[in-house]
């Protein structure tokens, strides 16, 4: 059974509020909607998926003590960034300027 963050009693999984302190357990009183709290004074976007990627569009970002669309980035394994070389990414530009200069030395020749 999940406990109250703020008195630490334990309340159940589906209360929307806890029923010593009051404190909103759920956002917007959704029971299936967690609402996410920062612990001390650190703000939640610092850890969050969202604000990493810069995908977030909360108001209070990057200053938000609750939030519900939390997502801690450090729970998930980190997969690695893969570029796209140059060559590839460019590759029909390559293409088409190696045709032009083979057709401007087939030109000359000729």
């Amino acid at each position: 059974m999940p406990s109250c963050p703020r008195c630490q009693q334990s309340v159940s999984a589906t209360a929307i509020d806890c029923p010593t302190c009051r404190l909103p357990l759920k956002a917007h009183g959704h029971p299936g909607m967690p609402l996410h709290r920062s612990v001390g004074s650190v703000a939640l976007c610092e850890t969050c998926t969202y604000h990493f990627d810069d995908t977030c569009t909360f108001p209070q970002r990057p200053q938000a003590q609750t939030c519900t669309l939390y997502h801690d980035r450090r729970s998930q394994p980190q997969s690695p960034t893969y570029t796209i070389p140059w060559q590839r990414k460019y590759a029909g530009w390559i293409a088409l300027a190696g045709l032009l200069v083979v057709s401007l030395v087939v030109s000359l020749l000729l």
